[in-house]
């Protein structure tokens, strides 16, 4: 396996691990196991995004690991609400502040959005990702008018969904829309409310963000 990938993997499996020991904790060491032997599978179809020169790109070898569990997980027969919520609760785990330091440095990014610094930031990333960078990709618009964004002068969509690609390549795309569900979680973290009319994985042309500041 690419070491990229292997560090991506021995990082973030500890949230895996947690869940899994404690709702499968008979059989959870060999459901560890097939989840890394999944992800060694992965391998052809993660590489390019570790070096991507669309950001977004380098999302899709931690969402790897989602559709590693899942894959193993959907091959032992657990059922699709057990395996959303055994997704849902690592998602859960890895996105929640571990401090109180934490929690505030992910307010201040939603309160800091207006911000010279971060319009600037916003602008150059805006170039960044709008094309893509390979097939298996993300290309995303971010749109900057405040007409447009609920005032904030952020928000994006995604017109192709390199995580949706991989799901589907992998036939596993009616399990795409569980990861859809975190983006509600980290825009409140955010202190920001997302709002949403469709995404990619429920069959819409493109996945819409925009948010609202949340009231104090």
């Amino acid at each position: 396996m690419n070491s990229n990938l292997t560090k991506t993997f021995n990082k973030h499996i500890r949230y895996f691990a947690m869940v899994i020991e404690q709702h499968y904790p008979v059989n959870s060491k060999t459901i560890l196991t097939a989840m890394k032997e999944e992800y060694d599978n992965l391998n052809n179809d993660l590489q390019f995004a570790v070096t991507s020169k669309n950001p977004v790109d380098r999302r899709i070898p931690f969402c790897g690991m989602f559709l590693s569990i899942i894959k193993v997980l959907d091959k032992q027969g657990v059922g699709y609400e057990n395996i959303r919520a055994t997704c849902l609760e690592v998602a859960h785990r890895y996105v929640t502040p571990k401090n109180n330091l934490h929690r505030k440095l992910k307010l201040l990014q939603g309160r800091l959005v207006k911000s010279w610094l971060a319009r600037l930031l916003i602008h150059q990333l805006k170039k960044r990702v709008k094309n893509k960078a390979h097939p298996d990709g993300f290309a995303v618009n971010i749109i900057t008018r405040p007409e447009e964004t609920y005032g904030l002068g952020y928000g994006f969509d995604i017109m192709e969904c390199g995580i949706c690609k991989l799901f589907s390549k992998h036939q596993s795309g009616h399990y795409t829309n569980i990861l859809c569900e975190v983006d509600y979680l980290t825009s409140n973290l955010a202190g920001l409310e997302l709002i949403r009319n469709g995404t990619i994985a429920n069959g819409a042309t493109k996945c819409d963000f925009r948010f609202k500041r949340k009231k104090s």
